[in-house]
């Protein structure tokens, strides 16, 4: 089970208002909330960084936290296909019995 191609209508985030995610300073850390318990974060995120969305928390992540991500890893072409190699990975150590879980660690 990989990352959804239609993710939008699954985020968290259509439950509230769409421009509590759009905010400066202080106010970004509880829009960041909003993210961390949504099942598509990852699609979010992924979506946000491969398409470089410049304003907005997205994926649980400032646009200054995204640009440097960018930054620190400009030759990845596809944040979507970084994430799904971390998924697999995840995944099959599970079905191994590894109870380790592996983080899909986006801060690098």
């Amino acid at each position: 089970m990989g990352l959804l191609i239609d993710w939008t209508t699954k985020a968290l985030c259509q439950e509230g208002d769409p421009d509590a995610l759009f905010v400066q300073g202080a106010e970004q850390n509880n829009a960041k909330k909003v993210c961390r318990g949504c099942p598509v974060r990852l699609e979010c995120l992924a979506d946000a960084l491969d398409n470089r969305i410049e304003f907005g928390v997205w994926g649980g992540m400032t646009e200054r936290e995204r640009r440097a991500l960018l930054r620190r890893h400009a030759d990845v072409r596809s944040w979507r296909a970084v994430f799904e190699v971390a998924l697999e990975e995840e995944q099959r150590s599970a079905r191994k019995g590894n109870r380790r879980r592996i983080p899909v660690d986006v801060n690098f």
